[in-house]
């Protein structure tokens, strides 16, 4: 019988993963409750590849799926209407990417965008608070749509060494998401981040290249990039666009 694990101390570890609940239960990958969500605690969960979401009038649940869903950026699958969604988007005067420009802005617009699948936000206010300090502290990014001066899409997530974790993105305009994604990919493909984690198996996702890891070969990657120096600049050139194939200047 899987004993679950309550965290009441911030100085408890968080237990090993191979103790998240089996697919035969009715939580998959719950591996403990309670805590807070401190940035030591965050940090700490992160490196063991563990990620808090819980519902309004829940403790903090803490969660290991197995498997994982990852988009490795070099599998990103460019799609013919993306491709000229993007190069429409980069040669149109006005529109750009932006990193950490407007961050509460970001993770508030995701905070209202359900997941797919679901009814309600799982981006709680005391979700908001922890990662709007943790940006702060400079551990969480936004990759940002911008179009005349309007943030209309985007998505935040967790960078540790060349590791980025993706959290939530939104769109006010059709593709603005997976413009920021697209972004993100070419950020991560020029400063050698292989892998964005996706925590949950999604269509949308895998129509982008996200595929399943089990737990182990996750770990196992963590392992390796974690201890790596990760980027020293965090902003978006447009020559970064080269990596899909496509050019960075805007027409006059």
């Amino acid at each position: 019988m899987t004993v679950l694990t309550w965290l009441d101390d911030e100085s408890q570890p968080m237990p090993d993963t191979r103790q998240a609940l089996g697919a035969e239960t009715e939580a998959p990958g719950l591996l403990a409750a309670g805590g807070q969500l401190s940035q030591r605690r965050l940090e700490e969960a992160y490196r063991h590849g563990v990620f808090p979401w819980f519902s309004e009038g829940q403790p903090v649940l803490w969660w290991s799926t197995d498997p994982r869903m990852v988009l490795p950026v070099a599998e990103f699958k460019l799609t013919r209407s993306l491709r000229k969604t993007l190069a429409r988007f980069i040669r149109t005067p006005g529109c750009e990417v932006r990193v950490d420009s407007a961050f509460e802005r970001v993770i508030g617009a995701c905070a209202g965008t359900p997941r797919e699948g679901q009814s309600g936000t799982w981006i709680l206010p005391e979700m908001v608070a922890a990662y709007t300090a943790w940006h702060r502290a400079g551990r969480v990014h936004s990759f940002e749509t911008w179009m005349d001066g309007e943030l209309v899409g985007g998505l935040y997530g967790v960078s540790i060494g060349r590791m980025f974790y993706g959290e939530s993105m939104f769109a006010h305009r059709t593709d603005a998401s997976k413009i920021a994604l697209a972004a993100l990919v070419c950020f991560c493909r020029a400063n050698h981040i292989p892998l964005i984690d996706c925590q949950q198996n999604t269509r949308h996702l895998a129509s982008l290249g996200a595929r399943e890891w089990p737990r182990a070969q996750f770990e196992a990657h963590l392992a390796q990039v974690l201890p790596a120096a990760g980027p020293q600049v965090w902003s978006y050139d447009p020559v970064h666009w080269a990596q899909l194939g496509l050019r960075g200047e805007p027409s006059a």
